[in-house]
């Protein structure tokens, strides 16, 4: 791709940039739903700019406080979950996921206050979850009786979240986990295998529930997507998603899964909702999971997401990581990351061509608890320093140095001073260093910022985002040699910039 001669950033950029047009977003394509047609897609540059969104997962689940896949597993005599709900609300045959919706009425809900949260915690986009896979809509829903306005909270959240999320100025989308709920919540059709209540039908199974809990057709209960779900099923599956891409405009739509169904179905009404959103919304960011087990899938139809992990190097076309602080739905128990590790994270991510899209959990009653607030006022600072690394930059020809990896699960950082990531805007390069250099160890040396590398001319300028005094740095063989001021400009990461002569 480059060539052996010195070549000025711009044109690196540029080339770093191959398969993304300098005006993304094909207003004047009219999709089908077919690979070859999908396949137009190209993602929109306000979506490659923006660099991280807020996420988060809410519904009767949050009542528990056990999580988002509460409402299968209260089913599951094997889990933990079982054994808390006999204990704490009684037999499944008793009470069910459904008697939780009443309980479920959002009383604190505020959401120009969570959305000016998120604007200052550095979000650009706010994506929450319409539906997951415990099958209630959590808007106005034509096509499910089970939702929102009619039962529980009795408000439409999704309106809601959308008008507060406009207010602040930032885009708008949702997810949808629906597909899987044919099995995933089959749990509630079923009854205890052993003990005093073995053989006593669950509420499902009894009958009540109907149309939140599926039919019970024969079909497993695995978590996965369903093979061969009926017609029926999967119309009104098609029918929810597109109503909810129609009365509701989001600027992005992710499936929590490869393009449904599998089966003999072979992926078709999932590309009719991919068609029908990028007809409906052209500057739409669509967002699916190379999971062919879960469905179809096929490079360039969307943009590609990865679950708590990340690409291993430069992709060529933009792509996200979906992750969380801690538990998706609300759990106490589960510990949160730190804000530290969340900053290096974005940064890793960033560096690769990657969006992130962090998952704060809310409790039921709709605010948050005091750890998530601080942990997204502190990266809200982090960005006020350095947002200028982040947003709207593109990848250098290489995504960083160091030794140290961030694993999937990793509740805080391992990165030292010698862990660097690069970031690029126009002419200007910039390295963040991941953590502070520790006494002793300045200056910071940048191996591959270096005269014998043909890609860059010579350093011009060095600067720390939010130090206004001067910097020393100097141009040895070995690399630039950064030493850093005795006071940092913030926590967590820090960022350079570094200009080159013409």
């Amino acid at each position: 791709m480059y060539s052996p001669k010195a070549l000025p950033l711009a044109l690196l950029l540029a080339l770093s940039n191959v398969g993304c047009n300098a005006v993304s977003g094909s207003n004047d394509v009219k999709y089908e739903a077919t690979i070859e047609s999908l396949q137009q897609y190209d993602c929109p540059d306000w979506f490659r700019d923006a660099k991280f969104g807020i996420y988060l997962h809410w519904g009767a689940y949050s009542v528990a406080e056990q999580g988002e896949w509460y409402a299968r597993r209260l089913y599951d005599e094997n889990r933990p979950e079982y054994k808390h709900h006999v204990e704490t609300y009684g037999h499944p045959s008793e009470f069910g996921y459904k008697d939780f919706i009443p309980m479920w009425t959002a009383e604190n809900f505020d959401p120009d206050a969570l959305l000016a949260l998120f604007k200052e915690a550095g979000a650009k986009y706010f994506t929450p979850c319409a539906v997951h896979h415990d099958n209630f809509d959590l808007w106005d829903s034509k096509y499910q009786e089970w939702n929102s306005v009619n039962m529980g909270p009795k408000k439409d959240l999704i309106g809601m979240w959308k008008e507060a999320t406009h207010k602040v100025g930032l885009r708008f989308g949702v997810t949808t986990h629906l597909s899987r709920s044919y099995s995933w919540l089959n749990t509630a059709n079923q009854s205890d295998s052993k003990g005093p209540m073995a053989g006593v039908p669950y509420d499902g199974a009894a009958g009540e529930g109907k149309g939140l809990y599926p039919s019970n057709d024969g079909q497993s209960t695995h978590p996965r997507a369903p093979f061969d779900p009926p017609k029926v099923w999967r119309d009104n599956w098609v029918k929810r998603v597109q109503q909810l891409v129609e009365d509701y405009e989001p600027d992005h739509l992710y499936f929590d899964c490869a393009v449904p169904f599998r089966g003999s179905d072979e992926g078709q009404a999932g590309m009719d909702v991919i068609a029908h959103f990028y007809n409906n919304r052209p500057e739409g960011v669509m967002c699916i999971k190379e999971r062919p087990w879960q469905g179809l899938y096929a490079d360039g139809i969307t943009t590609l997401d990865f679950e708590r992990g990340k690409a291993a190097s430069i992709l060529e076309e933009p792509w996200q990581t979906d992750d969380s602080i801690g538990s998706w739905g609300y759990n106490p128990s589960k510990p949160y990351m730190t804000p530290d590790l969340v900053v290096d994270k974005l940064i890793d991510i960033v560096s690769k061509n990657g969006n992130m899209l962090l998952n704060i959990p809310i409790k039921a009653d709709g605010t948050l608890d005091a750890e998530a607030t601080t942990l997204l006022q502190d990266v809200g600072k982090w960005f006020t320093v350095n947002g200028e690394a982040i947003y709207g930059t593109r990848p250098w020809y290489m995504y960083g140095e160091g030794r140290n990896e961030i694993g999937h699960h990793d509740l805080e950082s391992k990165m030292t001073a010698k862990d660097f990531r690069y970031t690029t805007k126009g002419d200007v390069l910039y390295a963040l260093v991941l953590d502070w250099p520790r006494y002793g160890r300045n200056p910071v040396v940048f191996p591959n910022i270096v005269k014998m590398n043909t890609r860059i001319s010579e350093v011009a300028s060095v600067q720390l985002l939010g130090h206004d005094g001067e910097l020393r740095w100097e141009n040895h063989g070995d690399g630039l040699h950064v030493t850093f001021p005795k006071e940092k400009p913030c926590d967590y990461a820090y960022a350079l910039k570094i200009t080159f002569k013409k």
